[in-house]
C-alpha cells in the first residue's frame, strides 16, 4: 500500500497568475527513495510542502486535488499533527533553526512529539552521529558553517524516527564527500524519502524512481534506469559528465585581492588559520573545501567583510560579496528595485542586470514570491550591476538547475576580463566548468573541522 498518494494536485500561490503545480498525480511507497528534479521553479519545494501538509495551511493560496499521508487526508490535518510521521529539512536550513545550540536544536523536535525525557538526549546524539555532526553537539548554531548547519537540520528530522522524509537541496552546501555519505545513510534508511536536487548526479546513483516536473506539470515519472535514458534524450544538461577540476596557473594581470598569511577566531573556535590567497583581475578562483574548513571566512576577510586577527589583507578598487542565503536580506518591494538599491536606484540598469541573469518579465514581482533559486538569481543581479572590481560568490548555484549553472558559467566567464572573480562552492561540476584555477583549503590547512 502507497504511503503517499497525490491526486490531482493543483496549487496557486497567494497573487501569482500560475499555479506552482499543476494537475500533479504520483505515489511513493514505504522504504522508496524518489528524486524530484527539474529547472528552478517548476514546483518541486511545493511539492514537497505539499507533503508536510504545509501547503495549503502555512502559505494559503488556492488549493486543489487530494495530497494522503499514511492514508492522513493533509487538507483536514494540521501539519503539526503530522510530526513525527514526516519530517522535512528545508532548503534554507537557517530558516529552519529555532535553538542557538545543536544539541538543544536537535532535542526540541523530539520533546514536541512527546518523547520520554529519558530517551530525547539519547536519541539526538545517535541522529547527530548518523550524520557525521557528533562533534558539534555543544556549539553554538550561529557559529557554526552553513553545511554544517544542513546537516544539524538533517539529524534533527531523523531523530524524530518518520516514515517519510522530505529532503529539498539537501546537499546544496555539503561537500562532496558529506554529501556521498548522505546518500549512504539514506539507502540504509528503513523509510520513504522524497528528495529535490539540483546537483542530480549523486541523486541518480541511489534513487528508486526519478519525477521531473516543468511548470508545475509531471513530465516523468519513471524507474532511475528508465529516467536516466530519458534525461540523455530529453534534458541531457541532467546526466552529463563533470569536467575534471583545474588547479592550474595564476594568470597575468593586477593583483586586486591579496590575503598573506591570514588568521581568523570566532571566539575559541578557529575559522582560518595562516592561509595565503592572490585573485588576479581576468582571473576567475573558485575555492573548495570540507564544510568548516574555512571558506566563507576567508571570503569574507577578502571582501572586508572581517578584520583578520593576524596576517594583511589588501584589496584595490570596489568588493562586491554576495552571501550563501541573499533570500534572508530582502528589503524592496520588487524584484527590480532590489537590484537598483547598490546603484542609487537606477531601474533601468537593474532590468538589465535582470536581463543578463535570466528574469527578463519579473521585474514587478516581490522576490519574496519567487523560487529560492530565482531569488539567488535576484542577489546575483543585486551583485553584478555595481560592475566591482573585485566580485565574491558564496555558494551561488545553491537552488540553480544545470542548464542555469551553465548559464551563470559563460556569464562569469563573459565579465572576466573586468575584474577578479572569487567563487567559494561545493559544486565540484561547476568549479570545473567556471575556474582558472582551483584551491582548496582541505590541501592547504592540516586541521579541517568538518
Amino acid at each position: 500500500m502507497a504511503l503517499v498518494r497525490v491526486q490531482g494536485l493543483t496549487y496557486r500561490h497567494p497573487d501569482a497568475e500560475a499555479p506552482a503545480l499543476d494537475g500533479v498525480s504520483l505515489e511513493v511507497q514505504p522504504g522508496e527513495l524518489v528524486c524530484v528534479l527539474g529547472p528552478s521553479g517548476s514546483g518541486k519545494s511545493t511539492l514537497l510542502r505539499a507533503l508536510a501538509g504545509l501547503v495549503p495551511h502555512f502559505h494559503g493560496g488556492a488549493f486543489a486535488g487530494r495530497v494522503e499521508i499514511g492514508g492522513i487526508d493533509t487538507r483536514t490535518t494540521r501539519p503539526s499533527e503530522l510530526a513525527g510521521v514526516v519530517a522535512s529539512v528545508f532548503q534554507d536550513p537557517e530558516d529552519q533553526v529555532v535553538f542557538s545550540q545543536v544539541e538543544n536544536e536537535v532535542e526540541f523536535g523530539l520533546e514536541n512529539i512527546g518523547v520520554p525525557p529519558e530517551e530525547i538526549r539519547g536519541r539526538a546524539a545517535a541522529a547527530l552521529e548518523s550524520v557525521g555532526a557528533a562533534h558539534l553537539a555543544g556549539r553554538p548554531t550561529p557559529e557554526i558553517s552553513a553545511g554544517e548547519l544542513q546537516r544539524v537540520c538533517l539529524a534533527s528530522a531523523l531523530a524524530l524516527g518518520p516514515e517519510l522524509l522530505l529532503l529539498d537541496e539537501p546537499t546544496s552546501q555539503l561537500d562532496p564527500d558529506g554529501a556521498r555519505a548522505l546518500f549512504e545513510l539514506l539507502g540504509e534508511l528503513q523509510l520513504a524519502v522524497v528528495i529535490s536536487e539540483q546537483r542530480p548526479s549523486l541523486p541518480l546513483e541511489y534513487c528508486d524512481r526519478v519525477v521531473f516536473l516543468e511548470g508545475g506539470r509531471v513530465l516523468l515519472d519513471a524507474p532511475r534506469d528508465d529516467a536516466v535514458r530519458w534525461l540523455a534524450r530529453n534534458r541531457p544538461a541532467y546526466v552529463e559528465t563533470a569536467p575534471e577540476a583545474r588547479a592550474g596557473e595564476e594568470v597575468d594581470g593586477e593583483v586586486v585581492s591579496l590575503l598573506d598569511d591570514v588568521s581568523f577566531s570566532y571566539g575559541g573556535e578557529t575559522g582560518v588559520e595562516s592561509t595565503s590567497l592572490r585573485v588576479r583581475r581576468r582571473e576567475i578562483v573558485a575555492l573548495t573545501g570540507p564544510n568548516g574548513s574555512g571558506k566563507t571566512t576567508l571570503a569574507k576577510l577578502a571582501a572586508g567583510l572581517l578584520e583578520p586577527g593576524l596576517g594583511r589583507v589588501e584589496r584595490t578598487g570596489r568588493a562586491a560579496y554576495l552571501s550563501q542565503d541573499p533570500g534572508r536580506y530582502v528589503v524592496a518591494e520588487r524584484v527590480d528595485e532590489e537590484v537598483a538599491l547598490g546603484i542609487g536606484g537606477d531601474l533601468q540598469r537593474a532590468r538589465r542586470a535582470l536581463g543578463l541573469v535570466g528574469l527578463d518579465g519579473l521585474e514587478s514581482r516581490h522576490p519574496r514570491d519567487l523560487s529560492s533559486g530565482e531569488r539567488e538569481r535576484v542577489a546575483l543581479a543585486s551583485v553584478l550591476v555595481t560592475a566591482p572590481d573585485l566580485l565574491i560568490l558564496d555558494e551561488p548555484t545553491r537552488g540553480m538547475d544545470p542548464d542555469r549553472k551553465s548559464a551563470l558559467a559563460a556569464l562569469l566567464r563573459d565579465g572576466a576580463g573586468r575584474r577578479a572573480t572569487l567563487v567559494v562552492t561545493h559544486d565540484v561540476a561547476f568549479a570545473a566548468e567556471v575556474a582558472d584555477r582551483v584551491v582548496s583549503l582541505a590541501r592547504r590547512r592540516e586541521a579541517v573541522h568538518a
